[in-house]
């Protein structure tokens, strides 16, 4: 133990500083536990407490300023990249809107101690244009709440964290074994629940753009309904004339008005997930008469595109 302690004093602030970058930048290195262990170990050095806290804050500011940049700049985009490594991918992006939807800025509070959260609701932030004043100062309180909260639990239960930590020491491998066993049990959880659900969704409907630009002027035009949270509608333009039907809210208000139509959804996530989650939420209620938008926002303006493209080449 006495040589944990002499690493702590000499390489600790270094090693959290590191950590906490790298986890906040998006790499699956955990953070919080190094944390916890830093604050137990700091219990014989107290000021290494408080740098702890400001070292771990200036590179949590570092890594949002990075995402509230890349969101500003790249915006859509940038979130499905960072939902491809998501292990609930085709949820991701929803949920991360939905949360920021709801609470606004604030969402950086506590998003941090939701793997992957931090990243994706900085990037929000900076899509939809927060004020770069607001974004620092939420993002400063939340990095303090995290990395204070883990400083402070290891404070609490030195007396538990020393010994278990010689006790590691003494049966590393056994440790590490035990951990990779967790994790890859978590990860086929994970995979499992994704799969169970794209088997699920997988039974409703679905409907080309090309056929819905068929039919849109045709007596039997369908009711496209845009299940995007509010605000990734606000922000980001959807197919015109769509209504706007969000998974989250009560769909009674809708059921007589959706009684007798055809629909189609669409969303913009991987898998067309949440059309088919909300066309399942209507079947449940006796509206059988909906198809889910394969590839969703993103194929609809491809297509568009592409039928501008000769036009904009002979204007040129």
């Amino acid at each position: 133990m006495n040589e944990l302690q002499q690493l702590n004093e000499s390489h600790g602030l270094l090693l959290v500083f590191v950590n906490v970058l790298l986890e906040q930048i998006g790499l699956p290195v955990p953070a919080y536990p190094t944390l916890i262990v830093t604050g137990a170990l700091a219990m014989q050095s107290k000021p290494l407490l408080g740098a702890g806290v400001l070292v771990a804050m200036v590179a949590c500011l570092i890594a949002d300023g990075l995402w509230y940049w890349a969101g500003k700049r790249y915006g859509g985009v940038l979130l499905k990249s960072i939902c491809k490594i998501s292990l609930s991918q085709d949820t991701c992006i929803r949920q991360g809107l939905n949360v920021y939807d709801r609470v606004g800025p604030r969402a950086m509070l506590l998003s941090k101690f939701l793997p992957g959260a931090g990243a994706l609701v900085t990037t929000v932030a900076g899509m939809n244009g927060t004020p770069i004043a607001t974004f620092m100062r939420y993002s400063l309180a939340g990095s303090f709440i995290w990395a204070g909260s883990a400083l402070l639990l290891g404070m609490l239960f030195t007396d538990a964290i020393i010994p278990l930590l010689s006790l590691l020491a003494s049966y590393l491998p056994i440790a590490i074994a035990g951990v990779l066993t967790a994790l890859g049990l978590f990860i086929g959880w994970k995979y499992w629940k994704r799969r169970h659900l794209m088997s699920r969704t997988s039974k409703v409907p679905r409907i080309t753009v090309p056929e819905l630009l068929a039919l849109r002027d045709s007596v039997d035009a369908p009711v496209v309904i845009d299940v995007r949270p509010k605000f990734h509608t606000a922000v980001v333009e959807g197919i015109p004339g769509a209504v706007s039907i969000s998974l989250e809210e009560p769909l009674e208000p809708w059921l007589a008005q959706l009684a007798d139509v055809d629909m189609v959804f669409y969303c913009a996530c991987p898998n067309e997930l949440s059309a088919a989650l909300l066309a399942q939420k209507l079947r449940a209620h006796g509206l059988t008469r909906g198809k889910a938008l394969v590839g969703g926002l993103d194929a609809w303006r491809e297509a568009h595109n592409e039928s501008d493209t000769p036009g904009q080449t002979a204007t040129a």
